[in-house]
């Protein structure tokens, strides 16, 4: 998956056990659709964090973050708590979304890929970023992206 393909649907339960398909998300306006490995690690709650500080900055933009990861609802529901994320945290525990990404890792104990999809309203994929070590560049980069976006036609 990368910049100008079209992103797949899917449908996903978020921390709340409430179903989320992405063409749903989208319809509030654009999605930053952040993998990350495993939810309560200093890596990803870095991560995790920097998206809910810029939330306002992405709310601007008429964007939302959207987490994921193979992480099952309980374990996102005590992340999204522990740490007041405010923005869905979707579990993919058997790794279709991941691997539809081309985020699913074959064999590691870190079980999907660090990477970010900026997706537009039509669910093209207007930015990837791609970083396993530096936690906020996801949100920035994500952030970048979103300012220089052209208005879909």
């Amino acid at each position: 998956m990368d910049t100008g393909d079209t992103a797949p649907d899917f449908t996903l339960p978020d921390e709340t056990g409430r179903e989320r398909t992405l063409s749903e998300l989208l319809e509030g306006g654009p999605v930053v659709l952040f993998f990350y490995p495993m939810a309560m690690s200093a890596g990803c709650t870095a991560e995790a964090c920097h998206f809910r500080d810029l939330a306002g900055e992405l709310a601007d933009l008429g964007a939302q973050a959207v987490g994921i990861s193979l992480d099952d609802i309980a374990k996102q529901a005590e992340f999204a708590s522990k740490h007041s994320l405010g923005y869905p945290l979707l579990s993919d525990p058997d790794g279709e979304a991941a691997e539809a990404f081309g985020v699913k890792r074959k064999i590691s104990a870190l079980r999907t890929q660090r990477k970010t999809f900026v997706i537009d309203t039509d669910r093209t994929v207007i930015g990837v970023v791609k970083s396993e070590m530096k936690m906020n560049a996801h949100a920035d980069k994500a952030l970048e992206i979103l300012r220089n976006r052209k208005p879909s036609a």
